[in-house]
């Protein structure tokens, strides 16, 4: 069984001393593809010379929302060189967080619009933050013409009407750890159900979003800890885990233009 975390941060300091080993402990779960995406100028850089050095890693390059204060447009133009690797097989994790506020609204919305564009220009797929924006997120994609455009929606944790609106565009969905949390997962759960397979993609946050069971042991989320995330997810919908997973792992690698697919 193939099994594909579609977002995770192995450039985090939280893996400094033991990435090797994380990436390792992944493969021998069965979880042979795993995808990090970038959240900023250095973020990026060292997303991709992890993927360099390792079978099965790909890496995104953009600016989180919580960092777009930091970004510019030699930031940006950088980014686009970093492009032309390979290995870089999506623009973000970009969009809009009005939750923690970590940087001004506008400075949110110039970058994420401008990011937008980059990607259009370079036919790359977006990988996309939403967190707290009241339909904020979706009216710019609407404005900009992102319906129809490969993207998928990181961490979805919003309502019904959201969710079908993000179908409409014709976006992936990608589902956390937190649907395995009774109490913080309860909505996410009854979505879970009505999402496509064909738009569903599992991912693990790592080192953020710990599922249970591992949450009980530890706080450091890790790319071999998705198996539970699909093993909850399967269990909802009830799926037989392995077709969930193939299905998955198919799901990554077109919307990412990854490679060969399984057979």
């Amino acid at each position: 069984m193939n099994i594909f975390d579609s977002h995770c941060h192995l450039d985090d300091p939280a893996f400094n001393k033991d990435v090797g080993e994380v990436i390792d402990r992944a493969r021998k779960a069965g979880v042979t593809g795993m995808l990090i995406a970038g959240i900023d100028r250095i973020s990026s850089e060292k997303a991709l010379s992890i993927a360099r050095s390792f079978d099965g890693v790909y890496t995104s390059v953009g600016f989180h929302p919580h960092d777009s204060k930091t970004c510019s447009e030699e930031d940006l133009d950088h980014l686009k060189m970093l492009v032309r690797d390979s290995k870089v097989c999506a623009w973000g994790e970009i969009g809009l967080d009005f939750n923690r506020m970590f940087s001004p609204r506008e400075i949110q919305e110039k970058w994420f619009v401008k990011q937008i564009e980059i990607a259009t220009e370079l036919d790359l797929p977006i990988i996309l933050h939403e967190r707290d924006t009241r339909g904020r997120l979706i009216e710019i994609l609407k404005t900009h013409g992102q319906k129809g455009r490969p993207a998928v929606v990181h961490c979805f944790s919003g309502n019904r009407n959201e969710l079908r609106a993000y179908l409409d565009f014709g976006y992936s969905i990608g589902i956390t750890g937190i649907v395995t949390q009774n109490e913080r997962g309860s909505d996410l759960q009854k979505l879970c159900g009505t999402i496509p397979m064909e738009r569903l993609l599992i991912e693990t946050d790592a080192p953020y979003l710990t599922p249970l069971p591992e949450k009980k042991n530890t706080r450091r989320n890790e790319p071999a800890f998705v198996r539970s995330v699909l093993s909850k997810l399967a269990r909802i919908r009830k799926e037989d885990p392995e077709r969930l997973a193939d299905a998955t792992w198919k799901n990554t690698c077109r919307l990412f233009r990854i490679k060969p697919l399984p057979s």
